[in-house]
């Protein structure tokens, strides 16, 4: 589950790590990193470190209100899907599999962006325009049909969560992300990174993707029925036409519901004690049960390596558990990182 979009792009802002939870891993990111690091099937930790974009710091309009929202959003499935397609790698596949084809990744993309489309676009509007034609046609295309496509999107956004949560290796990814959130937490807190300290925290995180998720429904009712009233449809649509009126405008308007999603998530992770930003984030964090486990010792100890790989002042030892022994496989092409008392750097492809 990708937290990576409140990572800040804003290069002069405070620096937040985030993450996300990959196949039998975790991916850390920082300012000018970011990590992955997954557990392979031999018990060792396959860890690789990368530079995150420079594109922000070298182009101002990136780092505008609402556009580096979308640039973050962008960047963090990049990253997102480039860290999946490495734990994949890592994982799961026998040795003389190689490597994950690209196409294939890339036809996962597509599949995924159609469902998506498909699932929280396409069915919540034809399920209203249903609705509103079995009670009448007393919705129209007004602030009603919003609301009411709103309420099913979130339904089956639950319902989606609540199934997959079911699955093992779901509920594995889940784990991972608890971890991740734990690590995180520590660090901010300045405690020692071991299995213990870490497991006095939280799964839940403020900053988690989750509530990320959670803004951009609630901000969709907002944004599209406004959408709806600037540029309202023809009232002799037909039934089709109509619902591809609405799943046009949802596509169109989703980098403004991404970009204001985005800047509300900033304000809880700089006011997070304002009662009024807890309220708002209320929600994302009761989420956080279905999507957050807590994590084994084995799995924090993934997290941490990755946040090791992923630190900005990498060079600076860090207060880590000295109790880790799983043996660490540095990727050819990784950035070299400290981890414990000493800088790794990676090894030639033999």
């Amino acid at each position: 589950m990708s937290d990576d979009h409140r990572h800040d792009v804003d290069h002069d802002a405070p620096l937040y790590y985030g993450g996300q939870a990959v196949l039998e891993g975790v991916m850390m990111r920082g300012k000018t990193r970011w990590a992955v690091a997954v557990r392979q099937p031999d018990g060792a930790i396959w860890v690789e470190a990368h530079p995150t974009s420079t594109k922000p710091r070298d182009h101002a309009w990136l780092r505008l209100p609402m556009l580096r929202g979308c640039y973050a959003l962008y960047d963090s499935l990049a990253i997102g899907m480039r860290a999946l397609s490495i734990s994949a790698d890592r994982s799961f596949v026998e040795e003389e599999t190689g490597k994950s084809d690209s196409a294939a990744v890339g036809a996962s993309l597509a599949i995924a962006l159609v469902l998506f489309v498909g699932i929280f676009i396409f069915l919540p509007s034809s399920a209203t325009k249903g609705i509103d034609a079995l009670i009448g046609n007393v919705m129209g295309d007004g602030v009603w049909f919003h609301i009411v496509e709103s309420v099913i999107r979130v339904a089956i956004f639950l319902a989606y969560l609540l199934l997959i949560s079911r699955i093992n290796d779901i509920r594995r990814v889940f784990e991972y992300h608890g971890a991740e959130h734990q690590t995180i937490a520590a660090f901010e807190h300045g405690d020692h990174l071991s299995v213990d300290t870490l497991q006095r925290y939280p799964t839940a995180h403020v900053r988690c993707g989750t509530n990320f998720l959670i803004l951009v429904m609630l901000l969709a009712v907002v944004v599209y029925t406004a959408g709806g009233l600037l540029v309202p449809p023809s009232p002799d649509l037909h039934w089709s036409a109509a619902v591809g009126y609405h799943v046009a405008l949802r596509i169109v308007l989703l980098p403004v519901v991404a970009g204001l999603a985005y800047e509300l998530l900033r304000v809880g992770a700089r006011f997070g004690d304002n009662l009024l930003v807890r309220a708002v984030m209320a929600p994302g964090i009761w989420l956080q049960y279905i999507t957050t486990r807590k994590p084994d010792g084995d799995q924090v100890e993934v997290a941490i390596r990755a946040f090791e790989a992923a630190r900005d002042d990498n060079l600076v030892a860090m207060t880590v558990s000295d109790q880790f022994t799983s043996p660490l496989v540095v990727a050819a092409d990784s950035l070299s990182f400290t981890t414990t008392a000493h800088t790794v750097d990676p090894q030639p492809e033999v």
